[in-house]
């Protein structure tokens, strides 16, 4: 796990497990396709749907219809600008999510205008998602900060929290800060890591800590286990970097 690609390989590997993770935060609701696609659309314009049942109650009022007729509409718009601040249009993500459209879920994304209301849990799942798209983007600055923020919050899920961990952890791993990932693994392997090559890979980068610090009893346990993991991830894993290096070499000599 040596070297500047290798570490983003394994950033990105754990990236989408968070994004397979955060699926199951999503309500879905066993309804047919087009009550969905309703739901959803309710979703998407349920402020502005709101803002225009408020201006017809008040149209009532003015028309000489009293309050208590009127107070259903008012009351359904309260609880749709309610939920609009409070939790957000995440259920939207999950589509484009799943098809891999990363500017929509970033136009969804952008389209929370205060995240600070949203509901905890709703919250924590916000930032994890934009820590994973700054690190797809490589920047591991913001990606950290988003994820620490989704860290503080709390995870509704053990292994999404896990996974937050594990992120962070390669993270100070890439800054040269091999006590702060150690303290993060470590923290993330506690939580609980949600897929078998996430784990395999923190137990690798636990082996990697130990190699460094020349205790080679702790490492082969820690080597052990990340092949009882995963083994043939990372197989894989240690080929493709293998293929990779020397590709490297040979764009070198023709240079």
């Amino acid at each position: 796990m040596n070297g500047e690609w290798s570490m983003g390989k394994v950033l990105l590997v754990i990236s989408h497990s968070q994004f397979t993770i955060h699926h199951s935060l999503f309500l879905y609701l066993p309804f047919s396709n087009l009550i969905m696609k309703f739901y959803n659309i309710i979703i998407k314009y349920r402020f502005w749907l709101s803002l225009v049942l408020i201006a017809g109650g008040v149209a009532l009022n003015m028309t000489g219809t009293g309050f208590w007729p009127t107070f259903p509409i008012y009351f359904i718009a309260l609880i749709g600008l309610l939920s609009h601040f409070f939790i957000g249009p995440l259920r939207l993500i999950q589509e484009p999510m799943e098809s891999g459209n990363i500017e929509e879920v970033e136009r969804i994304l952008n389209s929370i205008w205060f995240p600070n209301l949203l509901y905890k849990p709703v919250r924590s799942t916000y930032y994890t998602i934009k820590g994973n798209l700054a690190m797809m983007k490589q920047d591991f600055d913001s990606a950290e900060k988003h994820l620490k923020k989704s860290t503080d919050l709390g995870s509704p899920m053990p292994e999404a929290e896990g996974a937050n961990k594990l992120q962070l952890g390669m993270m100070a791993m890439q800054r040269g800060d091999l006590k702060q990932g150690e303290s993060y693994i470590r923290a993330a392997i506690r939580a609980g890591i949600p897929d078998k090559e996430s784990e395999a890979v923190a137990y690798l980068t636990m082996c990697q800590i130990f190699m460094n610090k020349r205790e080679l009893a702790i490492k082969e346990q820690f080597n052990q286990t990340a092949f009882e993991q995963d083994g043939q991830f990372i197989q894989q894993f240690f080929e493709t970097s293998a293929s990779e290096r020397k590709e490297k070499m040979k764009e070198q000599i023709n240079v």
